[in-house]
């Protein structure tokens, strides 16, 4: 039986025990209090739609419907989303893409039939591949996607980063047994510096390339003016004569910026502590979200804290027998833009289009690769 829909336990039950993790608190709770909301006075699609998402659709029920609006999206905390999609993302696939959702043959008021009236619930969609441009990447985006430890609360965008020096296990896009190293337990790899950071602005690199000392295991990336360096990288203090308007205007928005934590043997992860989304290109994040390796832009909203590399899994994901070279050094780097996207659904069509972004070295990776090189034979490099 489903707790009477003016109690404001219900909003509670549908969010604490059914939802994904993947989004941020915050935000799922506002999207579900607004469904609940429009469903007041339909208690049999409230009902079909908490039996849906309790049987993980094995009781798919009837169409849970709210009215379209006049661009077709719903504004949820400020963000913008097509409706069907955002639920979806909530209850089933976090980090899906809006063109990956195809409506099941009994779906009445699917998105796509254009009808007044609009189904949102989430087993009435099934995912399919998103369609590939010619040239750049679609833009995946993964919706305020949180890794933590169980029982931990997500971290707000200021605070330090969660403490990991007690065991347990990592939640994540992997299949859930990974009980991999913490913070505080860095391994002894003989490295000075755990990454290499450069700053470009276009297709221009600016400064001098910002080394993350190993004894600093969290690096803050912002806009600020800090020379000290550290465990700090201000991108404010650094001048470029080539500047654009755009640029100049982007860097305004870079803030509080972000936080890279290493971790273990070399997994990386993220934190976005800006007010403005990052977008990544990561061969982990492609693989992990079943993506062609380079194809995808990964979108990053604030407060989210996210993995964005992992030592474990730094294998080259490809049809080629002999991947080349520049695919293996590929594995090793990741790449960050700060406030603007690219892809498809952006006028820029590839990072170097972007206002400004970085570039990240990841030094264990990097000396795991030339071992690997040292020990290959003559013919070997060769077919490399």
């Amino acid at each position: 039986c489903v707790p009477c829909p003016h109690c404001p336990g219900l909003v509670q039950y549908i969010l604490l025990r059914l939802c994904q993790p993947g989004e941020s608190e915050g935000f799922a709770r506002r999207a579900i209090e607004s469904l609940v909301r429009k469903l007041r006075e339909r208690r049999e699609e409230l009902d079909a739609l908490v039996t849906a998402v309790t049987t993980r659709g094995r009781q798919p029920g009837l169409c849970v419907t709210i009215q379209r609006t006049l661009d077709g999206r719903l504004q949820v905390a400020g963000r913008k989303g097509f409706p069907h999609v955002i639920y979806a993302r909530l209850w089933r696939w976090p980090d899906l893409h809006k063109n990956e959702l195809k409506h099941a043959t009994f779906c009445r008021f699917a998105f796509d039939l254009k009808y007044d009236s609009v189904c949102v619930n989430p087993y009435h969609y099934d995912r399919v591949p998103a369609p590939t441009g010619v040239g750049c990447s679609p833009g995946v985006e993964v919706q305020g996607l949180i890794h933590m430890s169980p029982g931990q609360s997500p971290p707000p965008p200021h605070a330090p980063s969660p403490d990991y020096s007690s065991p347990g296990p990592e939640t994540g896009p992997e299949t859930g047994s990974e009980t991999g190293p913490h913070t505080g337990q860095q391994a002894n790899t003989g490295l000075d510096f755990w990454c290499s950071i450069s700053y470009l602005e276009q297709d221009v690199r600016v400064g001098e390339v910002f080394k993350a000392p190993a004894g600093f295991p969290i690096i803050t990336v912002d806009g600020y003016m800090d020379p000290s360096g550290g465990d700090r990288f201000c991108l404010g203090r650094l001048s470029n004569v080539q500047r654009t308007e755009a640029s100049h205007r982007a860097r305004l928005h870079i803030g509080r910026g972000l936080q890279l934590e290493h971790r273990g043997d070399g997994d990386v992860w993220m934190r976005c502590l800006s007010d403005h989304a990052l977008f990544v290109q990561s061969f982990y994040l492609d693989r992990e979200s079943g993506r062609t390796p380079g194809g995808a832009v990964h979108k990053i909203y604030p407060g989210a804290y996210i993995k964005v590399w992992n030592l474990g899994r730094a294998s080259p994901v490809s049809n080629q027998r002999r991947p080349h070279v520049d695919a293996l050094r590929g594995l090793c780097v990741f790449r960050v833009s700060l406030v603007k996207g690219w892809g498809q659904q952006y006028p820029r069509r590839c990072i170097q289009d972007t206002p400004c972004w970085l570039e990240v070295h990841l030094h264990r990776a990097l000396q795991l690769l030339d071992q690997v090189l040292h020990a290959l034979s003559p013919r070997q490099h060769h077919d490399l």
